[in-house]
């Protein structure tokens, strides 16, 4: 099973992220994270990062309810940046709102939207599908 270079988690809950990034690690899931705690962090980062041609994520876990820059508004942004590198975004979020489905179905950046809690069989998946 192919293995992730480098994932990005931009959630604002720290038990998320230890229990995943923990996940990650018991399914052998990546090489290695870049972890931010809101939209607007991520964002400031990753253009950066493109503006200098560095090293981009493979994969995106965007949660949609943060502060300061919330998952919507972080899309919203990021698909306005060029970039050569393809970058999968997952949104993964504890929402069942019908409405956020469908809003997320509306940005062609988004491989698909996941429902926390995380599982090691759901990353297994997640990645065969990337």
């Amino acid at each position: 099973m192919k293995k992730i270079a480098l994932t990005c988690i931009i959630d604002d809950d720290p038990i998320f992220i230890f229990g995943t990034q923990r996940m990650m690690k018991i399914a052998n899931f990546c090489e290695s994270f870049m972890i931010f705690h809101n939209g607007k962090n991520a964002l400031d980062t990753l253009e950066k990062i493109i503006l200098a041609d560095g090293t981009l994520p493979d994969l995106i876990l965007l949660d949609l309810n943060m502060p300061i820059m919330d998952g919507w508004e972080f899309l919203d942004e990021f698909i306005k940046i060029k970039c050569r590198q393809k970058i999968t975004i997952y949104i993964i979020t504890s929402s069942i709102d019908d409405e956020d489905v469908k809003k997320a179905k509306t940005y062609s950046s988004v491989s698909n939207y996941l429902l926390k809690p995380v599982t090691i069989d759901g990353l297994k998946a997640l990645l065969e599908e990337v």
